[in-house]
């Protein structure tokens, strides 16, 4: 790297990429908010702050602006909102360390991360799926006393919007998504005289392959760090998507008490349930018919004492169980399913459920009259644009950010106008450029409790990707999809970014 830097001495919302979500290439982009380009110039805010975060009093602006985009025409496309914020008070900003942070979807908005964990404030918690309750309070473990912080709403999400008159369906898919915000955080560090900043990604779910994507696509934008929370694996096969789910299973069964714990934490249960998926469980699978009776017996009986359903329902199943066939039936006496990004929560069991848009986690399809008929779940494009009024009204009324419009925290047209390609593989990418740069770090958490992209699914991935060990800081939690969720959760995120920056194991 040609700029002066730190360097690492010695890692959601919606992941519906994961849940399977997104319709075929080729569809068309959203139209809905569309803004006449001629019309339109990006506009900024800026605020003034103090807080306290990680225990140091802070002084800090914030800016809220629009960075115009245009499409490979050289036509006006849409506008990207960026949050940031950037402590005044911490000495030269070109020593200072800068995150640029995004969530995933496709077609969601920054405000996980943003309002949840890494922002100056939080939302205070509410039911999953209801983002009109409840307001915002000081976020103490927010890391701004160690990094700046500049969160990233891409076209069709937040305040962001394609313009009338580009085609700003070029952003809807993996190679344009990934241009495009490599182009604000371009914009971002030259207009911010910051060029010369260390400068690490954070991406969550989907935004895991963007940030890996943006590594693979710009060579001329070199970065200190990577930071990946719910990463998108790769599992192909016949055997490795039930090895890789395995573990999620068991330890969703030990939060529900459907497996005997016998005095080991979730941690031990989650770690024996690896030993065993990557051992005996992957060998029988890969025996297929073949297997001895009695061996296919004794490993359903193993699975049964660790993912808590029965031997003869998984001796049913030949032994691979579908994320579907464990979150249906875990609690099916009680007429209960769990969730898919979090496990823990549960919502009635009813016929016609596909298990992935219908998540009681996910919080985005229509809840049923009891006794209903059977009926199918709605599709991402039926949803469409689901607004987040809370974090709208920080935004305006705290940031004073001048929009009227709506704020999308996920925008489920973009979703399915998504155009997927399969061929990119960006951890790859990542890994070749983790071994050609040795000072590249990547920081990645995972969290027992998704089932959308669970934690073995994503380290399996990295490993046959080529991540070099010494190069990886793995953090497990107790937690969802959202790996911050809870008070213990979020201090334990929170001091591990703020380690990954300063350069500490």
């Amino acid at each position: 790297m040609s700029r002066p830097a730190s360097r690492i001495l010695s890692t959601a919302a919606i992941a519906a990429v994961a849940l399977g979500l997104a319709a075929p290439a080729q569809a068309k982009a959203p139209r809905s908010g569309e803004v006449q380009a001629d019309a339109v110039a990006p506009r900024k805010a800026v605020t003034r702050h103090r807080g306290v975060f990680g225990g140091r009093p802070v002084r800090y602006v914030a800016t809220a602006a629009e960075t115009l985009l245009k499409d490979s025409a050289g036509r006006p496309a849409g506008l990207a909102t960026t949050i940031a914020y950037v402590r005044e008070d911490a000495g030269p900003a070109s020593a200072r360390p800068v995150i640029f942070l995004f969530n995933g979807g496709p077609g969601a908005s920054s405000s996980p991360l943003h309002m949840e964990a890494m922002g100056p404030y939080r939302r205070t918690k509410t039911a999953p799926g209801d983002r009109a309750a409840g307001g915002w309070v000081v976020n103490p473990e927010s890391p701004l006393d160690a990094a700046d912080l500049v969160f990233i709403d891409p076209v069709g999400t937040g305040f962001s919007r394609p313009l009338d008159g580009g085609d700003a369906g070029e952003f809807f898919s993996t190679t344009g998504d990934a241009l495009a915000v490599k182009a604000v955080i371009e914009d971002w560090l030259k207009a911010n005289d910051r060029q010369a900043s260390p400068r690490y990604l954070m991406g969550e779910s989907y935004g895991t392959t963007r940030a890996a994507m943006i590594v693979k696509l710009a060579k001329d934008l070199p970065f200190d760090g990577v930071m990946l929370v719910a990463l998108v694996g790769d599992t192909p096969g016949r055997e490795m998507p039930h090895v890789a789910s395995l573990p999620t299973m068991a330890a969703g069964a030990w939060f529900h008490g459907k497996i005997d714990r016998a005095g080991r934490t979730v941690d031990q249960v989650f770690d024996e349930a690896v030993r065993f998926a990557r051992g005996d469980y992957v060998e029988a699978l890969i025996q297929g018919a073949s297997l001895p009776a009695a061996e296919r017996r004794r490993i359903a009986e193993r699975m049964s004492a660790l993912v808590g359903l029965p031997a003869e329902l998984i001796e049913e199943k030949g032994l691979r169980l579908s994320k579907n066939d464990w979150m249906f039936n875990i609690l099916k006496t009680e007429g209960l399913r769990t969730g898919l990004l979090d496990v823990r929560v549960t919502a009635p069991l009813e016929p016609g459920q596909d298990g992935a848009i219908d998540d009681p986690a996910l919080g985005v399809a229509p809840k049923r009259a009891p006794g209903a008929p059977a009926a199918r779940p709605p599709t991402p494009a039926e949803i469409g644009p689901v607004p987040s009024p809370v974090v709208g009204r920080y935004l305006t009324e705290v940031l004073k950010h001048p929009s009227a419009d709506p704020y999308y925290g996920v925008n489920f047209s973009v979703n399915a106008a998504w155009r997927h390609e399969r061929d990119q593989q960006p951890i790859e990418a990542l890994g070749e450029a983790m071994r050609d740069d040795p000072n590249l770090r990547l920081f990645w958490a995972a969290g027992y409790y998704d089932l959308t992209t669970p934690a073995y699914a994503a380290r399996y991935t990295l490993d046959q990707a080529g991540v070099p060990a010494g190069q990886l800081t793995a953090a497990y939690f107790p937690g969802p999809h959202g790996v911050y969720d809870g008070e213990e959760n979020l201090a334990r995120f929170a001091a591990a970014v703020r380690a990954f920056v300063r350069g500490k194991p």
